[in-house]
């Protein structure tokens, strides 16, 4: 096989991969309950802990982005009309999800104090369980991912595999210096609560441009 065959089986077009690296990007910096969850352990057990809850929750987001493409894939194969359906929901999931952000915010909160010492397979454990367990990142994942594939490509099943590895690729050089700098974070947002309140407003502007733009294509 071709690189350029793999390219065209497994990568969307430049403008499509551009979109979709931004949006991951400011969904990665977005607080959540897995950010919550690493950052408080990094703060409260060491890098190892926070490192080890991420992993956790990395492993989460891969079982989601496979199962969510397989399953999108059956259903474009099944039916292009309820895959346009789906991506029309999707948009105005994420309109909700941008109000959401502006109008309760992230809550992220970093408690640097010391409970039960817990075990770094423990602490993966509960990383893995509070985003497999998740169902908004089940819906999340369905109705995003769909937004940059078009249901006529034939490829769309690969590029959609594509989509939920890279999203996790891109999350890791994100998370892990956050981890590492978890103590200095900390007392940043201690001292300057506004910045979770921009975060959640980049989020917001990022998601509702995306649904905006998506809404508008398909109507005109």
């Amino acid at each position: 096989m071709m690189i350029g065959d793999v390219f065209t089986q497994f990568i969307p077009p430049l403008p499509a991969l551009g979109a979709f690296t931004l949006a991951a990007i400011v969904l990665s910096i977005t607080p959540g309950p897995d950010m919550t969850l690493f950052l408080g352990k990094a703060v409260s057990g060491g890098r190892a802990a926070g490192l080890a809850a991420f992993g956790g929750a990395i492993a989460g987001l891969l079982v989601h982005s496979l199962f969510a493409a397989v399953g999108l894939s059956a259903l474009l194969a099944a039916s292009p009309q309820a895959f346009f359906v789906l991506k029309i929901a999707g948009a105005l999931y994420l309109l909700w999800l941008a109000f959401q952000a502006l109008r309760k915010g992230s809550g992220l909160t970093l408690d640097s104090t010391q409970t039960k010492r817990e075990s770094l397979t423990a602490i993966f454990a509960s990383g893995l369980g509070i985003n497999l367990l998740n169902p908004k990142i089940v819906l999340f994942f369905v109705t995003f991912l769909p937004q940059f594939v078009v249901a006529t490509d034939p490829h769309a099943a690969g590029k959609l595999m594509f989509l939920g590895l890279f999203f996790i690729v891109l999350a890791i050089p994100v998370c892990v210096p956050m981890i590492l700098a978890a103590d200095r974070i900390a007392v940043r947002l201690k001292r300057s609560p506004w910045m979770i309140r921009a975060v959640d407003w980049t989020f917001a502007g990022v998601m509702g441009a995306f649904a905006v733009r998506l809404l508008a294509a398909r109507a005109s």
